[in-house]
């Protein structure tokens, strides 16, 4: 990790690996809106008025920007012709849930076969049978909970081999000097689908009826599709449209990587590697946090500023438009530092990492204390899931710097104890809150 990257010039920024972080941006953006679908949906779903979190029926502290066409309330939304399902707090609590399980099933296993058959077909597959099973749910809760809680489960385990698989491509794709940059515009489609569908999920339930947020978000997904498995291949040397000066470069900057076609993993050398300790513990951390904070957003703002359902989607989606923004500009500025050779490459992963880590666990440490003022509290809201992103080019990326013919394994072991570490941590928050109440 000490050495420099070769500073050989980039070719034109519109090139074909540019347009590939595009696509992963678009299929990352699309698999997070298939996930969320429910979240946004379910309010409708269920027959109850008075739910918690997204959709508050409040109306003080409305916002300028609202629509107009908006003004339904819940109780004139359920009245629409649309199923409502008997289901439970309890129950609810285990179809949301259910996605993640089937993801962990499939981090590890999908994160190594992709590097022996391909991410191609690994991340096309996981983002066909996601967006097929999206468009497969209204149907689903027709015919009772358990379908769904199987179809979520299923989604889960499709979305896992979708994520895992990208580093794989990366390793072969990406220079050393724009990889940076190139992870983070991908990685940026996930809060930016998150900002869309909290947006507008609740304005297509009003307007169309909840089972068209399905419909729509499943139908986009299935045209990525399309778009993925014409335009994407596994390395730039079997790519029939990339320009010889691109495939040169992406070639002569990777000349130092291993490119050993050895199939078996070295598990005990990755246990006794504390880089990568370093990598999961960072991970955990990470997960932790933004489990949180995506989980109770919606309640938080709902019950410290008391606003309606329309603007509630509204502020609940501008913490991941800076999120977004973050990751790519953070991308930017740490190759910016690896090109210019102002800091080592080992000092931009820890830079970028602490401030990642530190400055989003002092705005939320800051939260409870500022509750009073509004526009403090939207401010920190904001800068959370924003200063946490620029994690992206700290050790989230930093597999593909110690171990690149291994990145999608052990991206797919990061991610699990990400995920581990926010089963744990909206588990503990909901039993503290049920034990000695919210400290807003």
């Amino acid at each position: 990790m000490d050495e420099k990257p070769s500073t050989r010039k980039s070719p034109e920024f519109c090139s074909l690996r540019y347009g590939l972080a595009l696509i992963m941006h678009f299929s990352n953006l699309t698999m997070i809106t298939q996930r969320v679908s429910l979240s946004i949906a379910i309010i409708a779903m269920v027959n109850s008025t008075q739910q918690p979190g997204l959709f508050n029926t409040s109306t003080e502290r409305p916002l300028a920007f609202t629509f107009n066409h908006s003004n339904r309330s819940i109780k004139e939304f359920n009245t629409a012709e649309v199923s409502v399902y008997e289901w439970s707090p309890e129950t609810q609590g285990i179809i949301f849930s259910s996605i993640n399980y089937g993801i962990i099933l499939t981090l590890i296993p999908s994160g190594y076969l992709a590097g022996i058959f391909g991410a191609k077909q690994m991340l096309g597959a996981g983002l066909l049978i996601s967006s097929l099973l999206t468009l497969f749910t209204p149907l689903a809760a027709d015919f009772g909970v358990i379908l769904v809680i199987v179809i979520r489960t299923v989604q889960g385990m499709a979305q896992g081999m979708a994520w895992t698989g990208q580093f794989t491509i990366w390793a072969k794709w990406a220079p050393p000097l724009e990889r940076s940059k190139l992870t983070s515009i991908a990685g940026s489609g996930s809060a930016f689908g998150s900002f869309i569908i909290l947006c507008v999920g609740g304005l297509i339930s009003q307007a169309l009826g909840w089972p068209f947020i399905f419909y729509i978000f499943g139908s986009i997904g299935c045209v990525c599709c399309l778009l993925w498995f014409t335009v994407i291949y596994d390395d730039p040397l079997h790519h029939p449209c990339i320009s010889i000066r691109e495939k040169e470069h992406i070639v002569s900057s990777l000349t130092q990587q291993s490119s050993s076609p050895r199939r078996s993993v070295p598990i005990k050398s990755m246990v006794r590697c504390l880089p990568l300790w370093a990598i999961f513990t960072g991970f955990f951390s990470h997960f932790w946090l933004c489990t949180i904070i995506i989980t109770y957003l919606p309640t938080y703002i709902s019950s410290v500023l008391r606003v309606n359902i329309r603007d509630s989607g509204v502020l609940s989606s501008l913490p991941f438009i800076a999120a977004a923004s973050c990751t790519i500009l953070g991308g930017q500025l740490a190759d910016f530092l690896l090109s210019r050779n102002l800091l080592r490459l080992i000092t931009v992963r820890k830079l970028f990492s602490s401030l990642g880590l530190l400055l989003p666990s002092l705005c939320a440490v800051a939260l409870p204390f500022v509750a009073s003022s509004y526009t403090t509290t939207i401010i920190l809201l904001i800068l959370i899931p924003g200063t946490s992103n620029l994690c992206d080019s700290g050790f989230i990326i930093n597999t593909l710097d110690v171990a690149p013919r291994y990145a999608s394994f052990l991206m797919g072991i990061s991610r699990g104890f990400g995920l581990i570490a926010g089963i744990i941590s909206s588990t503990a928050t909901g039993f503290l809150i049920s034990q000695v109440g919210p400290v807003y």
